[in-house]
């Protein structure tokens, strides 16, 4: 029997992070969950995961926190073959109004903990000759967004770190990937704008919608996959065509 792959998505506990994980169990993968705060949630999800007959592991983390990476680190029990960063908080304001606080979490969670994550997991993977990174940036972080300065500044750094690592550990047959979503409904943005305000930017989205959690994490399992393994460095982004 084939051996099974790790995967590890962090903020899996609702949202495009469990319809990944969820979609990975699917395909077979064990899954270890991270989340922060929302462990009905997670567990939730974990059921789910478990109901496709896979072993799932629950871990608990900060990512926020300096020591966020090594939290997560540290509850992981095997190495992940796939690692997907999808962890994230959601930013809404002038540039004037940013805190230090504010820019501090902003960027432990969106940039240094994908950097040290992957760190971490890639002894694993080039021991193996085999893995995969997906990093979860925004449209926002390819073309940036007035009033989303802080944001789209910490996912443009998400598109930059996913090309040069890539170009690194390609020759290892590793390959890392960016999935930039633009609308997806979640409670990131239903909880950040009213419905009123969602169908005005709807209208300005050619596909006249805004995407779904599955469709992403469709994304995402086709990148983990061995058909995508000449798909390396790369920026997707769904999105309707609002950009292209």
């Amino acid at each position: 029997m084939k051996e099974r792959k790790q995967a590890c998505v962090t903020g899996a506990s609702r949202g495009i992070g469990a319809a990944i994980a969820l979609r990975l169990a699917r395909a077979g993968c064990n899954v270890t969950l991270h989340y922060h705060s929302s462990a009905r949630e997670a567990e939730q999800v974990a059921e789910q995961c478990r109901a496709e007959g896979v072993e799932v592991t629950l871990v608990q983390a900060d990512l926020t926190a300096v020591d966020g990476v090594e939290q997560l680190f540290d509850q992981i029990l095997k190495s992940p073959d796939v690692l997907v960063l999808n962890a994230g908080l959601s930013s809404y304001g002038l540039i004037q109004d940013v805190t230090p606080d504010e820019w501090e979490k902003m960027m432990n969670v969106h940039v240094r903990a994908p950097f040290f994550c992957a760190r971490l997991a890639l002894p694993h993977m080039l021991r193996q000759g085999w893995g995969r990174i997906i990093t979860i940036s925004s449209i926002w972080g390819i073309t940036g967004a007035s009033f989303e300065v802080l944001y789209s500044t910490a996912k443009g750094a998400v598109v930059s770190f996913t090309k040069a690592l890539a170009k690194e550990v390609a020759p290892a047959g590793i390959t890392v990937n960016c999935i930039a979503p633009g609308m997806v409904r979640t409670e990131m943005m239903t909880g950040a704008f009213s419905e009123e305000e969602l169908a005005g930017i709807v209208e300005e989205i050619p596909a006249g919608r805004m995407g779904t959690p599955e469709e992403i994490a469709a994304l995402a399992a086709f990148l983990v996959g061995d058909e995508a393994g000449y798909i390396n460095g790369q920026v997707i982004s769904p999105n309707g065509a609002w950009y292209c």
